[in-house]
């Protein structure tokens, strides 16, 4: 009988040889992300929100043009804009709240795209002063993952919000604010909107198990393990695939125009 570890160590050298990566593009990921977020709630209130990927071009960033739901993101909607917020364009907008993204990336070069939402069970969780508890496997991507912002600094429009939110998040990839929402930093596009997937499930779950009784959380060792087996690439990877499949189900045709984006010609 195999122990833990080796099986382990199997499923991982299993992983890295018999799974295909995604060949589909940086822009037709991002897309795919706002289409599965949208889906599944993350802009239930309309458009508040934001989504960001770094460009090839370092101090260039992705990001839909303000005024554009995810739900209806398609190549077209995205612009580049620099690190001072300007679309590259000289004519689209992006979302104002998209500067305190620039701060994050920042203090963590090893981010490569940040989700920010307002989804029903995050926004009701906020609201508690509580921070996310760990009650469940599917949270344990969370385990000491998962920063919490106790005090809402506002409006996050300017720089002073942008200091400390990329403060509270710290080195870990989400973060619970108060009175808001959440955001995820990814070291992929996939990562990070899974992780904003996740962090909405594990919301849920916390406020409908508080309706019952108290939360036990996960031993820490148990959390932890589990935790870095869901982390892995090949396991975010997959599971962004099957949202991307959900999506292209629902607008097979919203990827068209990728390849002919003007900023990449």
């Amino acid at each position: 009988m195999e122990d833990k570890t080796t099986t382990r160590e199997r499923l991982d050298a299993e992983m890295e040889r018999k799974l295909a990566p995604d060949t589909r593009s940086p822009l037709e990921k991002l897309v795919l992300a706002c289409r599965m977020l949208g889906a599944l709630g993350h802009w239930h209130g309309g458009l508040a929100g934001q989504i960001t990927m770094r460009g090839e071009r370092p101090g260039t960033y992705w990001t839909p043009k303000f005024g554009i739901g995810a739900d209806e993101v398609t190549p077209a909607d995205l612009i580049l804009v620099d690190d001072d917020l300007q679309a590259l364009d000289g004519v689209s907008l992006p979302n104002p709240a998209v500067r305190f993204h620039l701060w994050v990336y920042r203090v963590r070069p090893d981010v490569q795209s940040i989700v920010h939402t307002h989804p029903p069970a995050v926004t009701a969780l906020s609201m508690t002063g509580q921070r996310l508890a760990v009650g469940h496997m599917d949270a344990t991507p969370f385990h000491d993952n998962c920063g919490y912002l106790g005090d809402w600094p506002g409006l996050p429009i300017a720089d002073n919000e942008g200091e400390i939110i990329a403060g509270a998040l710290g080195s870990r990839k989400a973060l619970l604010l108060a009175h808001h929402g959440l955001l995820t930093a990814g070291a992929t596009i996939e990562e990070a909107a899974v992780l904003a997937i996740w962090l909405e499930q594990a919301a849920d779950a916390q406020v409908r198990a508080a309706a019952i009784g108290t939360v036990r959380e996960v031993k820490p060792e148990l959390a932890r393990e589990a935790r870095d087996f869901l982390l892995k690439p090949q396991i975010t990877g997959l599971t962004f695939q099957y949202f991307a499949r959900r999506a292209l189900r629902e607008a097979p045709d919203c990827l068209q125009g990728a390849a002919q984006h003007p900023s990449l010609n």
